[in-house]
């Protein structure tokens, strides 16, 4: 039975800047700095591993047009690293990285290949003659919006067929709508695995074929959350195996503790504690956003401390030189309010309107504009989840009643 195997990933983003978290300790950010090669390291190591016929890498290998001399000299070391165990590499520029930018180019390996500003089809042969045809095309702009699936056509003659595309899939989000298809558009050309990139979660969009964008390998700020990493495929004349496995060398995530039962400092102070030895991973560090819901209205030292910073700097402390660190770099919290909807309402007309007008509210898009318009801001906030969304208006209802009540 004819086979091959393959390693998936995308969006590199090599040398990501890390905007914004210069507030992070001396070390734990040079850790970040570092995490994307260490992530690319880890890719490498995989693909020798599982003994890859070839590797892709589906857009945005650099985090900028204008890539740098170390992000290249990395990247092309580690592909060195796989000439040497015989892997090939099929490459393509994404909307970070495309093709007009100016910068020093460097000369990789003769075992990668990258696709040029036009589609293309690159083969690839097995020692056994297995024929595999990758289409793909590298951005030639940042901004490219035409529909560029049109463009793909199967050419027979192969026995297996993957397409490289880095672009938008209509309706999975708002996130830059480059070269958009629809998932019927990839499914009708016969391909046996679409390898995207350009969305930085990992989705698995068909399982027959696989459809899949395999997320960045590390997460570069608190929107990109959870386990990052890449596929290994398997793809034989049955159908198609996937395996993921993870990169990152630092994670960001959020965690909720319930501070209902909660009675005294100490008791909201073990449970922190307690949540960050959950957390923590060997060999990774991790950055970790604490929110403590439902605490209890009159625990005001407890909430004192919360808000002048004394909580945070006693959870912080000590774990900056951890290699296994566990920075909790966000804590915040929710407080739970005693009210009853039903007797507010019997005392005034006006909760019954305020409540309705809160359970019907639908345009938080609206108020966050001036927000996300701003120059500044902008750079540094990502799209809200829809969980974060209800989150915000469950929180200004809170802050709401609670000045409503005091008065």
């Amino acid at each position: 039975m004819k086979q091959v195997k393959f390693l998936h990933t995308a969006d590199l983003h090599l040398d990501s800047p890390m905007v914004g978290l210069r507030h992070l300790p001396k070390a734990i950010f040079h850790r970040l700095q570092e995490s994307t090669f260490k992530a690319l390291k880890n890719i490498t190591d995989a693909a020798i591993k599982h003994e890859v016929d070839f590797v892709v890498i589906a857009g945005d290998l650099y985090d900028g047009e204008d890539r740098s001399i170390r992000a290249q000299a990395v990247l092309r070391n580690e592909m060195k690293r796989l000439a040497e165990k015989g892997i090939k590499v099929f490459a393509i520029h994404g909307n970070h990285d495309h093709l007009g930018g100016n910068s020093i180019q460097f000369d990789f390996p003769e075992n990668v290949y990258f696709f040029k500003d036009q589609l293309e089809i690159a083969a690839y042969r097995k020692n056994d003659g297995t024929l595999v045809h990758l289409y793909g095309f590298s951005y030639p702009k940042r901004h490219v919006t035409e529909r560029w699936i049109e463009k793909y056509e199967r050419r027979d003659g192969a026995d297996f067929h993957i397409g490289l595309l880095h672009g938008h899939f209509e309706g999975a989000s708002d996130h830059g709508k480059y070269a958009p298809f629809r998932l019927s558009e990839l499914l009708d050309k016969g391909y046996h695995y679409w390898a995207l990139g350009h969305i930085h979660k990992r989705i698995l969009l068909s399982q027959e074929p696989h459809v899949v964008y395999p997320g960045n390998p590390q997460g570069r700020n608190r929107k990109e959350q959870g386990d990052k990493g890449a596929y290994i495929v398997s793809l034989t004349e049955a159908g198609s195996e996937i395996t993921f496995f993870e990169t990152a060398d630092v994670i960001w995530e959020d965690m909720i503790i319930d501070g209902k039962n909660a009675s005294s400092f100490n008791e909201v102070y073990e449970s922190c504690l307690a949540a960050i030895d959950e957390k923590r991973r060997k060999g990774k560090g991790l950055l970790l956003s604490i929110r403590i819901d439902q605490l209890n209205s009159s625990l005001t030292e407890v909430k004192e401390k919360i808000d002048n910073g004394e909580l945070l700097e006693l959870l912080q402390d000590g774990e900056k030189e951890e290699e296994s660190f566990v920075w909790v770099h966000r804590l915040a919290y929710t407080e739970n309010i005693s009210f009853d909807r039903a007797s507010l309402i019997k005392q005034s007309d006006f909760y019954e309107e305020l409540f309705n007008t809160i359970e019907t509210y639908d345009d938080l898009n609206a108020a966050l504009s001036q927000l996300y318009q701003h120059s500044q801001a902008r750079r540094h906030l990502g799209e809200l989840a829809e969980n974060e969304k209800e989150q915000l208006v469950r929180d200004a209802e809170n802050v709401l009643f609670q000045l409503l009540l005091k008065n």
